[in-house]
């Protein structure tokens, strides 16, 4: 096999890649070295030295090159003087390796006696009891006995906190730095660090606030030991107490796989949701999460969760029976037939979208159905939309990345992640947008652009593509309309665009270069400051077709979508607009008066959600749904993997399912509807949508061997305690562009651009915006983003804006109080809010408004 080397490991033949290391070759051979500093997912440190062993290489005869052989035809070894750590040493041809020696054994026992001589005896009361790697090691190489004097025990402090999240107990550290090596390496926030030496040595924190990072949940799990906790769960249970239930994130694009570890909650007396824990899925979230994902979910279990119908009378809503309150929906229903409208929110599973729609279509006849948010270009996604098979996690040397209108970090955490670690192997990046971002540290080419002008820097770089006929030969042949586009984009010129955007001519033509040269291209795209959204996603989607980057693994468009099922919601609701008054209204899962967004005027208001929202307080009935853990179902994610997700938790209350609540509609309204369970939605869907074909749950369920091994109580010590997947990878639908005989047509609309001396008011989208859902997680109350105004110091003092003055900021006819906070770093004729307050007034989120701004009593008007 080319690129590998033949090895023995305790005479056991093997053949790996070359360079591999002698820990992970063992490892996928069956055979266990331990260790404590070293994980597959971190570079070698050579720290602990757990994982000492025999290191030697055969010896060959000069002239024949054969293996030399002692007197009882044994080969002949030539082994080192001492212990090599097999964390640090990769393999060589010939390279021979014993793991099972007396030797080896003893510096085992003596690595484990020197960590358990300062070691507390806190096994029985100890988080990581039960899933401790020191644990499981100990019993496994350990000595019987300690020869040290308890009396010269270490003692240091047994609760830190390193942050809000995060405790660590110092007498339990064991110093193999994990946690601060990926903080470094995976997560690029170097907030944790050694201090002292010798048995005084500890982990600190240096940033301020202590532990920032998204990420910091991440070390408790690769923690060897019981030293890192979270808050959250810290003394609840043991982990053979709970149940590991598997399921997918909600709040982002990317669909990271997780587990919902549940039991009898002491504190609430019923099912509670005790802790989340990443789910191993190497093609999309590896092992890994975000702190959001990891601590926002206490919502599902919450005291203000709608546990019973509402229904108006006397102008109050008052508690009904579902009898009741589905009788008069139905009844309205009825009445307003084909004139019924809906709005369902895009963090509702699939077989819900589905049956919203059907309920629309079929039972009522009415096509006056929209999601919520609405969304432009989808149909470019669906046609151009990253290939089945893409992996950051194979991109490398040869691979563009291109992140653009959106801040990786804030919006799809794990991709961040997984965006560096591609950077990390070679591959490139360019970073486009508004205002700085933590992703520009990696860019090769940063292209800082006036905001509203995203989509005159793609006319940019598509002239020069056609100015130095950069088309790709192969592309030509299935190109559909590009002299029309050719046409288009010349009558643009780069200076004036370069004016306009602020990008010059140099960074543009690098830019289309780049895209032209690079074998691979994945173009990530937001909704940041985007002032025409579908002509953004249309020329991005022009860019890629004419330079071949469709059709294929590792290419193409991969949208920044706002939530988990965002492009579920595209595939089966769309966004369409609605009249301004109609008979009825059904709005499920979804707050547009809370956020701002207009909303039809409606005789009759029904609003089905968690929470009694804004909207839900104006409603003539209101449904209490269930939340995606008391249920089963399907999300999809921004690269159109379908994903399974497992009922966690009883359902609160008298709480139904949304594809429940639909059936019983229909079945009111004459429709023959049977669906015994969410199972039986997706066999339709399967059946009728081409896209879906074959995506039942059976199929969605199956898995596969992952590498490296996690979760499991051999291999703890390995790879950590993420747990192994046990629930289904899914499966993605194709894009258009994949089928061997699809045409690529190109898009042409001539953008819209804000005029260049209006005052741009852009929503900023931050992993802790406030929210419902959010504000239920009281861990994270003080990391929540602030209400303020963020504006460069030059138009504050344009405008008459100081530091901490509260203001009234007008945003498509209404206004937000925030408070301005001058920041250096904001672009000048921009005010930055946060997406979760600058939507209750109706703007769009990630769309700026152009607004000429006047100063009048302490307040901004326009």
């Amino acid at each position: 096999m080319a690129g590998t080397v033949r090895i023995l490991i305790d005479d056991q033949p093997i053949e790996v890649p070359a360079g591999t290391l002698v820990v992970d070759a063992a490892k996928r051979a069956g055979i266990d070295i331990p260790v404590f500093c070293y994980h597959p997912k971190l570079e070698p440190a050579g720290m602990c030295r757990m994982c000492l062993v025999e290191i030697g290489t055969l010896q060959t005869d000069p002239n024949t090159g054969q293996p030399l052989r002692d007197e009882e035809g044994r080969p002949v070894v030539r082994w080192m003087p001492r212990l090599q750590t097999a964390c640090t040493t990769r393999v060589a041809d010939g390279m021979v390796v014993r793991t099972n020696t007396l030797q080896v054994r003893e510096a085992q026992r003596a690595v484990l006696e020197f960590l358990l001589t300062s070691h507390p005896l806190d096994c029985p009361i100890c988080d990581k009891g039960g899933e401790c790697p020191l644990q499981n090691l100990t019993m496994r190489y350990g000595p019987a006995e300690s020869r040290f004097d308890y009396w010269d025990k270490m003692r240091q402090e047994k609760r830190v906190p390193l942050g809000d999240l995060i405790i660590l107990d110092r007498e339990r550290c064991i110093l193999c730095g994990r946690c601060i090596r990926f903080q470094e390496e995976i997560a690029d926030d170097p907030v944790l660090g050694f201090s002292d030496r010798g048995r005084g040595m500890e982990i600190i924190t240096f940033s301020d606030p202590p532990f920032a990072s998204y990420f910091s949940g991440n070390t408790t799990d690769i923690c060897p030991v019981g030293a890192l906790t979270t808050t959250d769960f810290r003394f609840r249970a043991r982990p053979w107490e709970m149940t590991p239930i598997p399921s997918i994130c909600p709040h982002c694009p990317v669909g990271c796989n997780i587990t919902l570890d549940v039991r009898i909650s002491a504190r609430k007396g019923g099912w509670d949701i005790l802790r989340v824990m990443p789910r191993q899925h190497e093609e999309v979230n590896e092992i890994w999460i975000c702190d959001k994902g990891r601590f926002v979910h206490h919502f599902a279990t919450a005291e203000d969760r709608l546990r019973q119908p509402l229904a108006r009378r006397n102008g109050e809503l008052v508690p009904v029976s579902w009898e009741e309150a589905l009788a008069r929906v139905a009844e309205a229903m009825r009445q307003a037939g084909a004139q019924a409208a809906g709005i369902i929110g895009d963090r509702l599973p699939n077989e819900d979208l589905y049956l919203f729609r059907r309920l629309f279509a079929e039972v009522l006849g009415s096509s006056w159905i929209t999601m919520d948010p609405p969304i432009a270009g989808a149909e470019w996604v669906a046609r151009y939309g990253v290939g089945v098979g893409t992996d950051f996690g194979r991109m490398g040397r040869g691979s563009l990345i291109v992140v653009m209108a959106g801040d990786l970090e804030e919006e799809a955490p794990v991709w961040f992640l997984r965006v560096r670690g591609a950077v990390r192997r070679g591959a490139r990046l360019i970073a486009a947008g508004g205002r700085p971002q933590k992703a520009e540290r990696y860019a090769d080419l940063i292209l800082r652009y006036r905001y509203g002008t995203e989509a005159l820097v793609l006319i940019g770089a598509l002239r020069v593509l056609f100015e130095e006929d950069r088309i790709a030969p192969e592309a030509r042949p299935r190109l559909d309309g590009v002299e029309a586009l050719r046409k288009a984009v010349m009558g643009y010129s780069l200076d004036e665009i370069g004016r306009r955007s602020g990008v010059p001519r140099e960074a543009l033509q690098a830019f289309a270069r780049a895209v032209a040269e690079a074998r691979d291209v994945v173009f990530l795209f937001g909704r940041e400051g985007v002032f025409d959204e579908e002509a953004l996603v249309g020329l991005a989607a022009d860019l890629l077709a004419l330079t071949g980057h469709v059709g294929r693994a590792q290419n193409g468009l991969l949208p920044l979508w706002p939530h988990g099922n965002t492009q579920g919601a595209l595939d089966f609701i769309g966004a369409q607009p609605l009249p301004g008054e109609v008979p009825f209204l059904y709005v499920v899962g979804a707050d547009p008066l809370g956020d701002g967004r207009p909303m039809p005027r409606a005789g009759f208001l029904v609003v089905q959600d968690l929470f009694l929202t804004e909207t839900a307080r104006l409603a003539d009935v209101v449904l209490p749904a269930q939340s995606w853990a008391e249920r089963d179902g399907t999300f999809t994610s921004a690269e159109r993997r379908v994903q399974r997700f497992y009922k966690a938790i009883p359902a609160q209350g008298e709480a139904r399912a949304d594809w429940e609540i639909f059936t019983a509609l229909a079945r009111r309204l004459g429709a023959g509807w049977l669906y015994l369970a969410p199972e039986a939605v997706m066999v339709e869907i399967a059946r009728a949508l081409p896209r879906y074909a074959g995506m039942d749950y059976g199929a969605l369920a199956w898995t596969r061997p992952q590498w490296p091994p996690v979760g499991t109580s051999r291999d703890l010590y390995f790879g950590g305690t993420a747990r192994p997947n046990t629930g289904g990878l899914g499966r993605v639908w194709p894009a258009e562009a994949e089928s061997p005989q699809a045409r690529w047509p190109l898009a042409w609309k001539a953008p819209a651009v804000p005029s260049e001396e209006a005052v741009l008011v852009v929503p900023v989208r931050r992993l802790y915006d406030e929210g419902t859902l959010i504000a239920h997680t009281p861990h994270l109350r003080n990391r929540m983003v602030p209400p303020a105004a963020r504006v460069h110091p030059e138009t504050a003092a344009r405008l008459g804006l100081r530091d901490g003055q509260p203001v009234l900021l007008p945003v498509n006819g209404g206004s937000v109080p925030l408070r301005v906070e001058p920041d250096a770093t904001v672009p000048a004729g921009v005010i930055l809010a946060p997406v979760s307050r600058i939507g209750r007034t109706g703007i769009l989120e990630g769309l700026p408004v152009a607004l000429p701004m006047e100063v009048g009593d302490g307040a901004v008007s326009a």
